[in-house]
């Protein structure tokens, strides 16, 4: 097979990753191009051709801004200068990321050329991303789709796409090699993240109040966008002048392996996940997870056998605890205010009909209060015994940390179920068996934009910690 990997850049990222370990998995089995709006990095293998015509949007550099017949001519010569009969799949990576605003009619374009797409879909813009949104134009039709999970794919089957054109593409996981660094960093609670707002950092922060005595918390990475930034140095102030045990920005003060290797257990508090490596990295390293479970995305790791029970899906908190009345007007307008940035309206009785479920029972999820009042409940915490114990008695989850021994049956085999489902074997398998489809079975479909919002954009899972104030990006 003669194989083209497509992307707007190759910037270090999850992304990148991914299309390095695809061109290096499909070696010996496929010829393989790598076709981008910028320079490759330096471990790409591969062969590469820089169009800036791919690029984001960028007015300081011109040469991005060229018409899509332009690009696509010059994908097509690419091409063909490799495989003068031509490729037989165009792999698109993370298409619907309006980062480019002719990419979807490069895209079109190439298509009326005879080349066959997959696009493979990393990101929704409807997951968080009104900026990046294609208001005004539709997603390819009649193209093969591929997702990172189990969740994603039901939604475009949802949103109209036949199943026979829409194909599961779990991530390959590299096991983490942590020995011979014991003793190198001191032992803690690792949370291996970058401090961005959908991480929950304020979740890590109050669970770090239930570890065992002398374990800190320590999260390796700051973020890298600037509102970002200043809710994480909030919480960096936050922590210091409440005496907490927390590292930040610990991957500069140790080698992450070294922290890997010392850590008593590892933690996720993350609100929304793509494919979700937090849930299995860990394992391979032989260290216990804990934290936050997100049904949609472990799903598909419990199939494989993983164990993820002892996890949790919400932390609840009294209602009373709060403002309600701020949280209410802030949720409903915010709420508002996201869909009609989408180009989209939601009525008043089914938003006040979802404010009335998410604090339903007198409590409410920590993880979709915004950040001020997050500090407040953690205040509360530290300050009263009584609040303290009334918390832990609402969440009995909490009594684990502080055993976390109790669960090192489970490590085993959660590591054997994670090296055996998400190998390079498998993923190569996978993948080739993805290629023949496209290559062998043409489809008829098109996304109803509108119905895949709805599934992402709904009541029943709006948080203002997610939704609030910018754009994931």
């Amino acid at each position: 097979m003669k194989i083209v990997y497509m992307h707007m850049h190759l910037k270090p990222g999850g992304v990148t990753t991914v299309i390095i370990q695809q061109a290096e998995t499909v070696a010996g089995y496929c010829d393989v191009l790598v076709i981008s709006g910028d320079g490759p990095p330096e471990d790409l293998s591969a062969p590469h051709v820089c169009i800036p015509g791919l690029g984001y949007d960028d007015p300081d550099f011109p040469e991005n801004n060229t018409p899509p017949g332009e690009t696509a001519a010059a994908v097509a010569a690419a091409i063909y200068e490799r495989f003068p009969g031509g490729c037989d799949v165009i792999h698109v990576h993370n298409p619907l990321i309006g980062k480019n605003s002719r990419f979807l009619d490069i895209l079109e374009l190439l298509k009326e050329k005879g080349f066959r797409l997959f696009l493979q879909v990393h990101d929704f813009p409807e997951d968080g991303r009104p900026r990046s949104y294609y208001r005004k134009h539709g997603y390819p039709a009649d193209c093969h789709y591929g997702t990172i999970n189990a969740r994603d794919k039901r939604l475009l089957e949802k949103a109209g796409l036949d199943p026979v054109g829409v194909h599961e593409l779990f991530n390959m996981v590299a096991p983490m090699d942590i020995r011979g660094l014991e003793k190198k960093a001191i032992t803690t609670v690792l949370y291996p993240v970058r401090g961005i707002q959908r991480k929950n950092i304020g979740e890590a922060v109050l669970l770090s109040l239930y570890f065992p005595e002398g374990l800190p918390l320590a999260i390796t990475l700051p973020p890298n966008s600037p509102p970002d930034w200043a809710i994480y140095n909030e919480w960096k102030t936050f922590a210091q002048q409440k005496g907490l045990d927390a590292i930040f920005e610990a991957s500069s003060q140790y080698d992450f392996m070294a922290l890997a290797a010392n850590a008593a257990f590892f933690i996720t508090t993350s609100i929304t996940e793509g494919f979700g490596f937090a849930f299995l990295e860990p394992w391979t390293a032989g260290k216990l997870l804990m934290g936050r479970k997100l049904p949609d995305i472990c799903r598909d790791f419990e199939a494989w056998g993983l164990n993820l029970d002892h996890l949790y899906e919400s932390l609840l908190v009294p209602a009373d605890w709060i403002d309600l009345d701020e949280f209410e007007a802030q949720w409903k307008q915010c709420l508002s205010d996201t869909f009609a940035r989408y180009g989209a309206a939601i009525d008043e009785p089914e938003i006040s009909n979802g404010f009335a479920r998410i604090i339903a029972n007198g409590v409410i999820d920590f993880s979709i209060i915004r950040e001020p009042q997050q500090r407040e409940i953690i205040c509360r915490l530290i300050s009263s015994q009584d609040d303290y114990a009334r918390f832990g008695w609402i969440n009995p989850v909490l009594a684990r940390f502080t055993a976390f021994t109790d669960f090192t049956p489970v490590i085993q085999p959660n590591r054997e179920a994670v090296l055996k489902g998400y190998s390079q074997d498998a993923y190569r398998r996978r993948l080739m068996g993805i290629y023949h489809k496209v290559i062998t079975q043409p489809v008829r479909h098109v996304v109803d934009k509108s119905i895949l919002l709805k599934q992402f954009l709904t009541p029943d899972n709006f948080s203002l910690l997610k939704w609030c104030d910018h754009d994931l990006e």
